[in-house]
């Protein structure tokens, strides 16, 4: 392979590792988990009883509905009103209409510059706003694009070998709250969420970091226990499973890596990655309610309102 051709490869995949590469896994015979074939699409003005934790959206293999989980006082998340998913950059028509389905007022969208540029702006219906907040990854895909595309597997050892891929994740999530800009993006990206007159997606690339830690953040402020959020974060490797199975077999059979394996620890989501987040945070600011006032600038009436937002 050329070494051009071979650059553009790893890009793409480098792209497909953050989020899904559909069509690979449709060639590759993968099916989703059951649990993905089962809901319909939410259509909140149609059916506004049909409540399902994960959306059919085609093009898609992580988006959800973060409603129906019970808080600490007894109260439930509503359902139809905060969804996330991963890039809606290269959804199909069939995905568009589905969106379409969930009356959306505004899509955030925090993958940085770089990632909209190679990725391409997401495919909406009309009607919802977008809303760019990019948070800053420490440039993964980038990192994952030149390791992948060495075709050294020295190289990808000593890169992504031992520990050192999940220290790179850790490293990642503790960024989300040392850097300045991305504490101000989360922080309004929360406003935005607070204010909100319908329903709002929230994405990145892969729907499983940076939304991971804002849904998180989210659920944690409007009074969901801990547990419950983790297990919402969780959740995305259940639903990403097929896909990136079939993202580690193309680059195999492309021949750009020996050990595909070594990219797991990139494309999973752990609860040390996550515990990295939110220790760095209270470390930070001394408390979780100290970060979300301190930290993320929200001031109490913000967080009131996203209450009354979220929860029923």
């Amino acid at each position: 392979m050329r070494t051009g051709a071979r650059a553009a490869t790893a890009l793409a995949l480098a792209l497909a590792l953050a989020g899904p590469l559909v069509p690979a896994a449709q060639a590759a015979g993968t099916s989703p988990p059951a649990a993905r074939k089962a809901p319909a699409v939410v259509q909140p003005a149609v059916q506004p009883a049909a409540h399902s934790r994960v959306l059919t959206v085609p093009g898609t293999v992580n988006a959800r509905d973060t409603g129906g989980y019970r808080t600490y006082d007894g109260a439930t998340t509503r359902w139809n009103t905060l969804y996330r998913t991963e890039s809606l950059a290269k959804i199909p028509p069939a995905g568009v209409t589905a969106l379409a389905g969930l009356g959306l007022r505004a899509v955030i969208d925090l993958r940085s510059p770089s990632e909209v540029q190679a990725d391409g702006a997401d495919r909406l219906p009309a009607g919802p706003v977008p809303v760019a907040l990019p948070v800053d990854d420490t440039g993964l895909y980038l990192f994952i694009a030149q390791v992948v595309g060495s075709a050294d597997p020295a190289a990808q050892e000593a890169a992504l070998g031992g520990d050192r891929a999940a220290q790179r994740m850790r490293t990642a999530y503790r960024g989300f709250v040392t850097s300045a800009a991305n504490r101000a993006a989360l922080g309004a990206a929360i406003r935005r969420i607070a204010d909100s007159t319908g329903p709002v997606v929230v994405h990145c690339t892969a729907g499983k970091d940076r939304t991971g830690v804002l849904i998180d953040t989210v659920l944690r402020a409007v009074g969901v226990p801990q547990s419950t959020t983790t297990a919402d974060y969780l959740l995305s490797n259940d639903l990403r499973a097929a896909a990136d199975r079939a993202v580690r077999d193309q680059v195999k059979q492309l021949g750009l890596m020996q050990n595909p394996d070594l990219l797991i620890p990139l494309q999973e989501v752990r609860t040390e990655y996550l515990a990295a987040f939110r220790d760095q945070a209270e470390h930070d600011y001394g408390s979780f309610g100290r970060f979300l006032t301190d930290g993320l600038g929200l001031d109490p009436s913000t967080l009131v309102r996203l209450r009354l937002r979220l929860v029923a």
